[in-house]
């Protein structure tokens, strides 16, 4: 069996990009989200949330790789205050451009979303594909986040058991501050099309949010044997 859950991130970075994630989940197929907790439209974000239950909300870290040593305080202040926010532990934790794959931080973030009760986005049972992005070199290329381009890269990388698809959907406007702007508008799109979701229906994959695998994994005792 093929489990896929499709995590957008940036989640807080703009209304704008709140609204799209909304739309990707409600319309498309989107099923968690990544929550950055200091930007000015965090809030909004975890307000928009309560209104789908059945969104996977998780915690987004940003964390600066020249300052390590300032990881372990970091990771505690943002957690805390996705908590204040949104008033229940995360179901996920990943950060802003993978800077917790560093193996100055990994650790620290390992062990917090540990006590935390949550995995470890590249670091669990759920496999981590990135190649759903459409700039490289600082020129947007369309087709790979088209809905064709896709579902060629599921038929190519997902195998049994549990993937997870990051994206970055949502629609550009005021205070976004990113090179990746046009391409989050070709994201959004392809994960509404009904096209993509009657694919994914016909390839016998089912698409799951983290809060559907709480029950079922062991996310302490795979995080342990993590590298």
């Amino acid at each position: 069996m093929k489990w896929l859950i499709v995590t957008g991130d940036d989640f807080g970075a703009t209304r704008g990009i709140n609204r799209g994630i909304l739309q990707a989940h409600r319309v498309g197929v989107l099923t968690s989200a990544s929550l950055l907790v200091d930007q000015p439209a965090s809030a909004d974000a975890v307000a928009l949330a309560r209104q789908c239950p059945g969104l996977s909300l998780g915690l987004h870290l940003e964390l600066d790789p020249s300052r390590p040593e300032r990881a372990a305080r970091e990771c505690d202040r943002q957690l805390a205050r996705f908590l204040e926010l949104a008033g229940e532990p995360p179901t996920h934790v990943d950060s802003h451009h993978d800077v917790h794959h560093d193996p100055r931080v990994l650790p620290h973030v390992l062990a917090r979303a540990r006590h935390a009760g949550a995995p470890v986005r590249g670091h669990s049972g759920a496999r981590h594909l990135a190649k759903f992005y459409g700039q490289w070199s600082g020129v947007t290329h369309p087709e790979r986040i088209s809905v064709d381009g896709l579902l060629r890269l599921l038929d190519a990388e997902l195998r049994d058991g549990v993937t997870e698809l990051s994206c970055h959907p949502g629609y550009v406007g005021p205070g976004l501050r990113s090179s990746y702007g046009a391409e989050r508008e070709i994201e959004l799109e392809t994960l509404c099309n009904r096209r993509l979701r009657q694919a994914i229906r016909d390839r016998a994959i089912r698409l799951i949010g983290f809060r559907n695998l709480a029950a079922r994994v062991d996310w302490t005792a795979v995080q342990e044997a993590a590298p």
